[in-house]
C-alpha cells in the first residue's frame, strides 16, 4: 500500500518538513552528478559507519570520515542509496510529517526528527557494531515520525493507493484434472 493523503489538516505551515524533504532531494541531486568511486567515498564519509562509532580510539578504521563519527550519525540522514529510497522516505515524511510538526511546533519536531533518527541509529549501530558499511538514510528518522503519528492521530484515514497482485505459481496436478 502506498499513502497518497491523509484527512488531517494542520494549522501551521510545515516549512520544517518542506526544508528536510527539500535538503534530502538536494544532497541527492549532488550525489547524481558524482562519479561512481567518488559516490562512494562520499558515502564512507558521510554516512555513520559502525565500526567508526563503536571503536573511536581504533587506529584500523577503514574509513576516515569527513566528520567527527558521532556527526555521521546526522549526515548520513540525508544520504540514499538510490531514487526509490528516497523517494519513499520524502513520500511519508510528506504526508505524516506535517502533521507531526503541526502537532509539536516547528522547533520541537525537527529535534524530534534528528533524535529519532539518532536513536534509531543507535539500534542499528547495536545491531552489528563490527559493520564496516555505512548506514545511510532516513528511515529511523521517518519512523520516529510514523510512530508519533500514530499515537497522536490513530484514527485518521489515509488515502492509500492498494495495488492487489495476484501470485502465479507453478504446481503439480493430476493429468485427470487438466485432460
Amino acid at each position: 500500500m502506498i499513502p497518497l493523503k491523509d484527512d488531517n489538516p494542520i494549522e501551521r505551515f510545515p516549512f520544517i518538513t518542506i526544508g528536510i524533504i527539500a535538503v534530502n532531494a538536494l544532497v541527492y541531486i549532488y550525489q547524481l552528478t558524482l562519479p561512481a568511486l567518488h559516490l562512494e567515498a562520499f558515502m564512507f564519509h558521510y554516512g555513520a559507519i559502525p565500526y567508526n562509532l563503536t571503536h573511536p580510539l581504533a587506529k584500523d578504521l577503514l574509513y576516515v570520515t569527513a566528520l567527527p563519527p558521532v556527526l555521521t550519525v546526522f549526515s548520513s540522514m540525508f544520504l540514499h542509496g538510490g531514487f526509490i529510497h528516497l523517494a519513499s522516505n520524502m513520500l511519508y515524511l510528506w504526508i505524516f510529517g506535517d502533521n507531526i510538526e503541526n502537532a509539536l511546533g516547528h522547533f520541537r519536531f525537527v529535534l524530534f526528527y534528528l533524535i529519532s533518527g539518532f536513536f534509531a541509529s543507535l539500534f542499528h549501530i547495536f545491531s552489528d557494531p563490527n559493520a564496516t558499511i555505512p548506514m545511510i538514510g532516513a528511515s529511523g528518522a521517518i519512523a520516529g515520525i510514523l510512530g508519533a503519528y500514530l499515537i497522536l492521530f490513530p484514527r485518521t484515514n489515509v488515502s492509500t493507493l492498494f495495488i492487489f497482485i495476484i501470485i502465479i505459481r507453478i504446481i503439480k496436478v493430476p493429468a485427470v484434472l487438466i485432460l
